[in-house]
């Protein structure tokens, strides 16, 4: 069975030879056009590198410090090496740094060619008996290096290096004693100088995610007498080997471009942003090091928090080695409810239906056991508090306490998808008993959370049992996507307080005030951000979406480190929200794809591996959209649609290509009821709902089958004055 987990990360970004190298073969576009385009348009917005091995993009030369000789050496090997030079520990230390352009991840190599212990005037390797003395010494040259995802956190340490976070062998540089002789050095977690209890001196950290790398002349008094701050040092070039996924066009089967450069730009952004977070397990040298190591996932290819920090699959060690006994605990309260939600998608996206009976007695003890111990009998709510959960954290450590509307809101999500997971492998009491508990909860989340004065869901309670005065924007948005809580007016309605309540220059924060913590409600998670986004869509206010992408998206694009998407983003001047510790290119960030695939697009599976499926564009005043959504079978659901606008003729056209054998639903949005609606020239509605089409929800539904057409179904939308 393919990991769960970069199986997730493969069919949000297209790459689907992640998990299965014989879909790879399956790519060729039915399009005749795209045939005969030797570059198709969106190759140029991939991230990627052309290879693995990355060099950096240039010096910047107002960080350079002390005395450097031909500091561009480093970049483009013209003038001989880049000399860096120090007489004595009182001088500055000389200092390059250099800009790889954006974000990456990996192994840095250093070329020297060549080092003295002394500075004495002459060349390395040309020196006077002075020099000869100090270089038969054992201290040799220190170079020190420090890594920085962004300039206003770059230092002479780390913004984060591993050695933070536990394993301590580093101050938060890695340090090297170079050698008199050429050679070169490639960086590995450990020490030159080991000792009994696996430290010991000049030690690295080994990989790095960084955009900046500071290289200067020093070293470390308790790395004497191996290394000296002061001596000669010359570096001939120096490169990173890439370590995450390397996602060249070639790797992508699916894809997304519309009429707006920005958006089509973040897709590609995102998706690069979770392709350096794919990378191999490996718990003893690079992966989180607080115990997160574990057997299961040892060399095995997985979906890491981030390349910089936190390099472990959160999720999966929660969801599933928690469950089978692993020797991990963070108690979240809101994972295992995620676990069950990420199964369903994996399922439904993949098609392997297995997994379903696999872990489904796992599902039964999530569903069944655990939320319901920690259910209020007298309210019939999850109740953060009861057995002894008051401590648990869940997604961002908040803390908040009782019935709170996120994690009831995500209970019936959860639930919902389990039902439909129970009914694929036939086990219809269960599926019966959790839509009926689904629908018990959603109620009574509406009945008893619900500040009618606010038009909003109140978030949890304070510590005298009263609501906080605090509306969240993880309940408020999971609530409208739960089904059965709100109506699609209520729904608005909610949308419209938190547009006004929350909304800052950087995306919408997480809470519209500061009862439930300091500096809450200038505080935006891209990642919870995502359901708010989704909710707008699924709530018929795609344009307030797309508002809100661009000021979260824009923001993150427009700064420092650019192309990557952050972790989480601070007020009130939407800095990095942990400062340097803050992940800047963090996958959870990265909803902008789902949501243009999902709802630009519009294609979502409605049955295990796109059996059956739904393309429902919103178009949200975008002029067109097309690309493709892999699938496991065949070569992906492929959409093209434009609009063009009001009045008589033709208001909008869609194609879709699906594979023979599958069938799906196409909603078509219209702007009244009274259209006339053809596929492939024949009309099958003309203002009032017939065989094969029916209107509802400002779109009219239409079925389709899959086929192997060139043409694909081509859908078309008239409106017709008379004569209806």
């Amino acid at each position: 069975m393919p990991n769960l987990w970069t199986s997730l990360f493969a069919f949000v970004t297209g790459q689907w030879d992640v998990i299965n190298p014989h879909w790879i073969g399956s790519s060729t576009p039915r399009d005749e056009s795209l045939r005969r385009e030797e570059v198709p348009s969106w190759h140029r917005h991939v991230r990627a590198s052309e290879s693995r091995t990355i060099y950096p993009a240039r010096v910047i030369p107002d960080l350079t410090r002390g005395d450097v000789a031909n500091p561009s050496g480093l970049i483009n090997g013209e003038g001989g090496p880049t000399v860096f030079t120090r007489d004595s520990a009182g001088d500055e230390a000389p200092s390059v740094t250099v800009d790889f352009g954006q974000n990456t991840v990996g192994i840095i190599s250093i070329s020297f060619a060549g080092s003295s212990s002394s500075s004495t005037s002459g060349t390395v390797g040309h020196g006077n008996d002075e020099r000869k003395d100090q270089e038969d010494s054992s201290s040799r040259p220190g170079i020190r290096l420090a890594f920085s995802e962004t300039r206003q956190f770059l230092s002479n340490v780390s913004d984060f290096s591993r050695s933070y976070n536990g394993d301590t062998i580093t101050p938060g540089s890695d340090q090297i004693a170079v050698a008199k002789d050429d050679y070169t050095w490639t960086a590995k977690h450990g020490c030159q100088y080991p000792d009994e209890q696996g430290r010991g001196q000049v030690c690295a950290d080994g990989l790095h995610g960084f955009r900046y790398l500071r290289i200067y002349l020093d070293a470390l008094p308790s790395d004497a007498p191996h290394t000296t701050p002061q001596g000669q040092v010359n570096i001939s070039s120096l490169s990173l080997a890439l370590s995450a996924y390397h996602g060249t066009p070639d790797t992508f089967r699916g894809w997304v471009e519309c009429s707006d450069e920005e958006l089509t730009r973040w897709w590609f952004d995102g998706v690069y942003t979770n392709d350096l977070c794919v990378d191999e397990f490996r718990g003893a040298e690079d992966a989180e090091p607080r115990g997160a190591a574990s057997e299961t996932l040892e060399g095995k290819i997985v979906l890491h928090d981030a390349p910089k920090r936190d390099r472990d699959p959160y999720v999966g060690d929660l969801a599933v080695a928690a469950l089978t006994g692993m020797n991990y605990t963070l108690p979240l309260f809101d994972y295992p409810l995620w676990w069950v939600v990420c199964s369903h998608d994996y399922v439904w996206y993949t098609g392997d239906v297995g997994y379903i009976s696999t872990y489904y007695a796992n599902l039964v003890a999530v569903l069944d056991g655990w939320y319901v111990s920690v259910t209020d009998p007298e309210t019939g709510l999850v109740t953060k508090g009861l057995n002894g959960t008051s401590g648990y954290g869940d997604y961002a450590f908040l803390p908040r306490q009782g019935p709170v509307t996120y994690y009831n809101a995500l209970y019936v999500i959860a639930l919902r998808r389990a039902a439909e997971m129970a009914a694929e492998i036939e086990k219809e009491g269960d599926a019966e008993r959790w839509l009926a508990k689904a629908d018990d909860v959603a109620s009574t989340l509406a009945r008893r959370n619900f500040d009618t004065a606010r038009g909003a869901f109140w978030d949890g309670t304070d510590g005298a049992g009263e609501f906080a005065a605090a509306h969240a924007q993880d309940g408020n948005s999971l609530a409208i996507l739960a089904g059965g809580v709100v109506d699609t007016s209520t729904a608005r309605g909610i949308l419209a307080y938190y547009a006004g309540a929350a909304s800052r220059t950087y995306g919408n924060a997480l809470y519209d005030s500061d009862a439930v913590g300091q500096g809450f409600s200038q505080r935006v998670y891209a990642f919870i951000s995502y359901f708010e986004m989704a909710a707008r869509f699924a709530s018929g206010v795609g344009e307030t979406a797309v508002e809100e992408m661009r000021r979260l998206y824009g923001w993150m694009a427009g700064q420092d480190p650019g192309v990557t998407f952050w972790e989480g983003i601070g007020g009130p001047d939407g800095r990095p929200y942990e400062d340097g510790f803050t992940s800047m290119a963090h996958g959870w960030s990265t909803g902008v794809v789902p949501l243009m695939s999902g709802y630009v697009l519009g294609v979502r599976p409605t049955g295990p591996g796109f059996r059956t499926w739904s393309v429902t564009p919103e178009v949200s005043g975008l002029k067109w959209a097309r690309g493709v959504v892999p699938t496991p079978e065949g070569e992906g659901i492929r959409v093209e649609w434009e609009d063009f606008g009001t009045g008589e003729g033709v208001q909008f056209r869609i194609v879709v290509w699906a594979a023979r054998g599958t069938r799906g639903v196409v909603g078509v949005p219209v702007r009244v009821r009274d259209v006339v609606v053809d596929v492939g020239g024949r009309v099958v509605y003309r203002g009032r709902d017939g065989v094969g089409a029916r209107f509802e929800g400002e779109k009219v539904w239409v079925e389709v089958e899959g086929g192997d057409g060139v043409d694909g179904a081509a859908i078309s939308v008239r409106f017709v004055e008379e004569g209806l």
